[in-house]
């Protein structure tokens, strides 16, 4: 994103979309070990489909946890009604790792990037911005009620030109017996002319024609498998490791967010138009291997956020509070750019 890009397109999901439901699963999983012990462990990960959810992973935490309960309710709470056939296997934490992790150390190798812009307020490219609210307008006009035959499963698509917004593409479930022709008009008097000012766009409603399967009936589920829409759209880097179901101890999450932190603050704080973040992680080990940060032009400002910010992973979870249950509510729309993160917080560098 750093280049002269004219033309980008990037997308964002609903709630009830396969993946998304297995992250909000691994995140609910993971809030509950830490409502009650702080310092719990948690590498959770599910995937779902046709009626069976698969719920594996790595937990170490003194919390009592019911995990196909949580499974069951937040299925529920996303509007889904059908019943799930649920297999747990759920073992501890590998002492091998733990050796490392406990004196301070990464909970893995890997490489992690933030990025910032100040093309937006959210501090997010436009486009992807506008993706997520298109997704979310479709979850908040089903929860109103007001439109009856909207399902939970969805799907949203931006594509920017010259800063322009050239097309725009929603997909949504929908219940058998309504005509597309009304699922367009609807969706773009109650959504997208709410979301996007640009006139003479391009607007795609249900391409295929009808989308009344959707979520586990019609497709599978896995956590992690949307990280561009997690974080910027792929118009940034991105390392490779997903966020949901993991305690901050693993750095694929609480790295990135820390990256986030400072390429929004070195953008906020005016020092930069727009702020990448790079730095990456032997397992075991407390310091980075690299802290690299680059502006809009390529030069870096290394040295002025290695004299700022402490990236060693217990400074990054001290700093950033991260051992309360906050996650949940990342699993959807993107892990930034909301109100109420402590990575989103905006602090003075002078």
């Amino acid at each position: 994103m750093f280049g002269k890009t004219k033309i980008y397109t990037v997308e964002s999901v609903t709630t009830g979309h396969p993946d998304k439901v297995c992250d909000q699963i691994s995140d609910a999983i993971l809030d509950e070990c830490l409502r009650g012990d702080s310092q719990s462990r948690v590498a959770v990960e599910n995937f779902g489909g046709h009626g069976i959810l698969n719920i594996g992973g790595e937990v170490t935490t003194k919390s009592e946890v019911d995990f196909e309960e949580i499974a069951k309710q937040v299925y529920r709470d996303i509007g889904y009604e059908e019943d799930l056939e649920i297999i747990s296997n759920i073992a501890c934490q590998s002492s091998d790792i733990a050796q490392g992790v406990d004196t301070g150390g990464a909970g893995d190798q890997g490489i992690m990037y933030g990025y910032a812009t100040d093309e937006t307020e959210e501090y997010l490219p436009k486009g992807l911005v506008l993706a997520h609210k298109l997704a979310e307008g479709l979850e908040n006009l089903r929860n109103s009620g007001e439109v009856s035959w909207l399902l939970p499963d969805g799907k949203s698509q931006v594509t920017i030109e010259n800063n322009k917004v050239k097309s725009a593409l929603i997909s949504t479930q929908h219940k058998e017996n309504i005509s597309q022709e009304e699922i367009r008009e609807i969706l773009i008097q109650k959504i997208i002319k709410n979301v996007i000012s640009d006139e003479d766009i391009e607007i795609y409603i249900n391409p295929t024609g009808k989308f009344v399967q959707g979520g586990f009936e019609a497709d599978t589920g896995l956590t992690g498998r949307k990280i561009m829409v997690d974080t910027y759209g792929g118009l940034a880097p991105h390392g490779g490791g997903a966020f949901s179901g993991k305690d901050p101890s693993k750095v694929d999450r609480s790295a990135a967010y820390m990256a986030r932190f400072v390429a929004k603050n070195i953008v906020a704080n005016k020092l930069a138009k727009k702020c990448m973040v790079s730095v990456a992680y032997a397992i075991g080990k407390a310091e980075p291997l690299m802290v690299e940060t680059l502006d809009e032009n390529g030069n870096s400002l290394a040295q002025f956020v290695n004299d700022k910010f402490d990236f060693r992973p217990k400074a990054i979870i001290e700093r950033l509070d991260l051992q309360k249950p906050i996650y949940r509510k990342t699993a959807c729309y993107g892990h930034f750019g909301k109100q109420g993160l402590p990575w989103e917080v905006v602090e003075d560098l002078t």
